[in-house]
């Protein structure tokens, strides 16, 4: 392995399409995610307005979107990738399925940490007369930021994997180079070199989250 000018620059150009990726897919995710998990929360038998029937259709949607492995699903949405970006490869094209598989996932995070909220602190809201919208920004999303946060942040380190898996069929980023020198022409170098890559890039989201979170936490006010 050559560590020439041009091995270093794919190598940054890889880091810069990961991270592209990675944060396009999440933010479109939680676009998606998070409507659809406060409305699993809300609707739930449990919720602030109980809709059984929307509630398992919603929750059968997700389930079956999450059961499917993310390289089938980067085949399945093909047509729907080449309709929207004109191609089916390149990093681009492949914030499409990242964002499809980000989605539900992101959902059930969102979900679970609304489920955390007191209901003392629901009940109070609602005793005082607030609207389902202010119960649903102030109280549930307002109580639960911390650990939204850090739902964010667990995300993100998920979408960096799936990104690296999008490398198999030419999605780009450190997945793809990590394919095409690592496995394909064997060296060994490269590969090493964009796992530990991915790895330290996982690492600072995640820190990077956690400090947010923190700092957020009205308990260490």
């Amino acid at each position: 392995m050559s560590w020439d000018t041009e091995t270093i620059k794919m190598l940054l150009e890889g880091v810069r399409d990961t991270l592209y990726m990675v944060l396009f897919s999440t933010l479109f995710g939680y676009l998606l995610g998070l409507p659809l998990g406060v409305l699993l929360a809300v609707s739930d038998r449990d919720g602030i307005r109980p809709r059984p029937v929307l509630y398992r259709i919603l929750d059968i949607i997700v389930n079956i979107l999450r059961s499917v492995p993310f390289l089938i699903l980067l085949i399945l949405v093909i047509p729907l990738t080449r309709l929207l970006v004109g191609k089916s490869y390149g990093s681009t094209a492949t914030i499409v399925p990242l964002t499809i598989a980000a989605a539900p996932f992101i959902a059930r995070m969102v979900e679970s940490s609304l489920k955390e909220v007191d209901r003392g602190v629901i009940e109070a809201a609602v005793s005082l007369g607030a609207g389902i919208r202010t119960i649903i920004f102030q109280v549930l999303i307002g109580e639960a930021r911390t650990s939204l946060l850090v739902g964010v942040t667990i995300s993100l380190g998920t979408i960096l994997g799936y990104s690296a898996m999008a490398g198999v069929v030419g999605g780009g980023g450190l997945g793809d180079i990590a394919i095409r020198y690592g496995y394909y022409r064997y060296e060994t170098g490269i590969m090493i070199v964009t796992v530990v890559v991915l790895v330290a890039l996982v690492q600072i989201l995640q820190a990077i989250g956690m400090m947010l979170a923190k700092f957020l936490d009205r308990r260490r006010v």
